[in-house]
């Protein structure tokens, strides 16, 4: 098998080559709506085996707008109902000239057992609660505009990371790029001791609120939990939510994030959504330049120096 490249994951990815991303990102992000031909003729595909709005659709556009033909897979009318494994699919699509595909699924570390057998690049979109590698890269691209840097800034991610696969990414990356982490959470769903790198700080909401220059609230992701949720949507909201009365405690210059979709009176006010504090918006915006970015260094090849050594099959 030749050598192919990917991004399954940010476990890997120095801050080089984060950085590199991040430039190139910002690079594409101060030309909103601009069209390039730089995979003009080139072939990827999506296939998102979970329901997605954001991620998916920006990737489609920022694969129309570097000049790529998009095939998006929809699991209910391909063979994969009838049985085809995604093994079977994508080989499928590399034999039709597919260069890359971009995947969103429920089974954890699937990417990386397919990188050891296909020739087409692996995009990772999300696989179950392991990692959301472009999340975090335009989540931090939106910090670096915002604040001028990544290094020194306090963030604190605040609700449901024992689910999170956002989580899982900035667990990886925050900390290389010189990023003091705060986690806050209720007890069920707090991530596993093992998964907490050393500095990552564990503490009350009140006080992750009151410290950090990024409070990023966390979607309670309901259909990975085995079970109900134990307090009814208005007590979360009130004891492990963004409420007005919190967002008051927020220090000078303090901004929110969200990953999106957002449960507005849940994880935070509905109010606070769009506010003048508040990056949501900008984080999806910015989820474009960071997926053409994403794309064009792994189509272009050789033109790109980073890749990671984590997908990198023989």
């Amino acid at each position: 098998m030749n050598k192919t490249r990917h991004l399954i994951g940010l476990s890997d990815l120095s801050r080089e080559q984060m950085a590199q991303l991040l430039e190139r990102g910002e690079y594409w992000a101060k030309r909103p709506g601009e069209q390039a031909e730089i995979l003009r003729g080139r072939f990827v595909a999506n296939l998102f085996f979970e329901a997605s709005t954001r991620t998916r659709f920006s990737f489609e556009v920022a694969q129309k707008r570097l000049g790529a033909h998009v095939l998006n897979f929809i699991p209910e009318t391909s063979s994969s109902v009838k049985g085809e494994t995604v093994y079977d699919t994508l080989r499928t699509l590399e034999a039709m000239g597919v260069e890359a595909a971009v995947i969103r699924t429920k089974k954890e570390g699937l990417l990386q057992e397919l990188a050891e057998s296909v020739d087409l690049h692996l995009i990772n979109a999300g696989d179950g609660t392991n990692e959301h590698p472009t999340q975090c890269l335009l989540d931090m691209l939106t910090m670096k505009q915002q604040f001028g840097r990544l290094e020194g800034l306090t963030v604190a991610i605040i609700g449901d990371l024992r689910h999170s696969r956002v989580l899982g990414s900035h667990l990886h990356a925050l900390p290389k790029m010189g990023v003091k982490l705060l986690l806050s959470g209720p007890t069920t769903m707090m991530p596993q001791p093992a998964q907490i790198p050393d500095g990552v700080k564990i503490v009350e909401i009140d006080e992750a609120i009151q410290t950090a220059d990024v409070v990023m609230m966390l979607r309670v992701q309901l259909e990975r939990h085995s079970e109900a949720l134990y307090i009814s949507k208005e007590e979360y909201h009130q004891k492990h939510g963004l409420t007005l009365e919190r967002a008051k405690m927020m220090k000078a210059g303090a901004v929110i994030m969200h990953p999106a979709p957002v449960n507005r009176g849940v994880e935070i006010d509905t109010n606070l959504v769009e506010s003048k504090t508040s990056l949501i918006q900008k984080q999806v915006t910015n989820g474009v330049a960071v997926r053409m970015a994403v794309l064009e260094t792994l189509l272009k090849g050789s033109e790109m120096t980073w890749v990671s050594s984590l997908a990198t099959a023989n």
